[in-house]
């Protein structure tokens, strides 16, 4: 879902992003953030109550570029610090206030030292934290969600897997996943960290699932009938699973109703984009929502804020494909995963 911008735009969002006291990461990064507004970025309030979240007049900000492919932005209260996946460098980076951006992790998503690394995305995509604080990592290249065993501050790779089979056949490439207040783990399992997506010799699933893992290991298939299912969140009652449908051809968040069992009662469309919202580049990916239950999904053109109705408030335009959003610690940030950057917005 990459896009190719020109390169007048590239080169001036670059020298921009690099200038000042700046330090080589996996990419570049300032110690603060972009003071004038960023080409192509905007913000629509497109219902009154999209006034009571975000300011049209706040500008994105630029903390860092020069990335592969940003993904998986997790917001470490304890620390206050953010960290997030580069795919194709198989590392997480972790940008702090005044510090930039450094590498925090590596390897990150591919750690087999006997196979040949996957060429196309390697690296772990989203990330999250288990009840304990333990840093959970969907892992393109070992295919498996897996739990880092030393602590979120003190990281080294070693990892123990939470779940890599589905009925004995190995999963895809899990790509995003999100905890129950529960303890149960809901993951989406599409093959874009196959190099061959859907055609690759080494899938051993005939489909792409949501599918959820107890606390005893146990994974249950959830559904199979969406195409390629990413982004995924849980509404703050527990009562219902969000989750995006990347494919090009039908841009939609579907929702789910989960049963006493924890599987899906009833499905339904939360919000399909039409022919005439598909203007810019981006299709729905990452996702969060707010302790309000106000969901803020990456789609065409940047960032959709859904109230709880699903009915769209607000966008933020990011001038990028953008793919992944993360909420700090009291839901005055949002963090934003743009392609080969990380941007972030002011929320009130």
């Amino acid at each position: 879902m990459k896009i190719i911008l020109p390169f007048a735009f590239i080169l001036f969002v670059f020298l921009a992003s690099s200038c000042g006291n700046s330090k080589p990461a996996s990419g570049k990064s300032g110690t603060g953030a972009m003071a004038a507004r960023l080409p192509g970025t905007g913000i629509t309030i497109l219902e009154q109550e999209g006034n009571a979240i975000i300011d049209s007049a706040s500008a994105i900000e630029n903390l860092g570029g020069g990335f592969s492919w940003t993904e998986g932005p997790l917001y470490i209260a304890d620390g206050n610090y953010l960290l997030f996946s580069d795919i194709p460098a198989n590392k997480v980076m972790k940008w702090e206030e005044g510090k930039g951006i450094s590498t925090y992790l590596y390897p990150a998503g591919f750690t087999t030292k006997t196979k040949p690394v996957p060429e196309k995305e390697p690296g772990s995509n989203g990330l999250i934290l288990d009840k304990f604080g333990r840093l959970v990592l969907c892992q393109h290249g070992d295919r498996r969600v897996a739990r880092m065993t030393s602590s979120i501050n003190n990281p080294r790779p070693e990892f123990e897997t939470i779940a890599d089979r589905y009925m004995g056949k190995r999963l895809n490439s899990p790509n995003d996943a999100v905890y129950h207040p529960n303890g149960d783990l809901y993951l989406t399992d599409p093959p874009y960290g196959l190099d061959r997506g859907n055609e690759d010799s080494a899938k051993e699933l005939s489909f792409h699932g949501v599918f959820r893992v107890k606390p005893d290991g146990t994974v249950d298939l959830v559904n199979n009938e969406v195409d390629y299912p990413n982004g995924i969140a849980i509404t703050p009652d527990g009562k219902y699973l969000l989750v995006a449908h990347s494919n090009s051809k039908n841009m939609v968040w579907m929702k789910y109703e989960l049963n006493e069992q924890g599987l899906a009662a009833n499905t339904s469309v939360f919000y399909k984009i039409s022919d005439a919202e598909r203007d810019k580049p981006g299709a729905p990916d990452g996702m969060k929502i707010s302790r309000q239950g106000y969901l803020f999904a990456s789609g065409p053109g940047g960032i959709w804020i859904f109230n709880p109705a699903a009915k769209p408030v607000a966008r933020i335009y990011t001038g990028q494909a953008t793919s992944n959003c993360a909420l700090s610690a009291d839901e005055k940030t949002l963090f934003m995963t743009c392609d080969d950057f990380l941007y972030r917005v002011k929320l009130k």
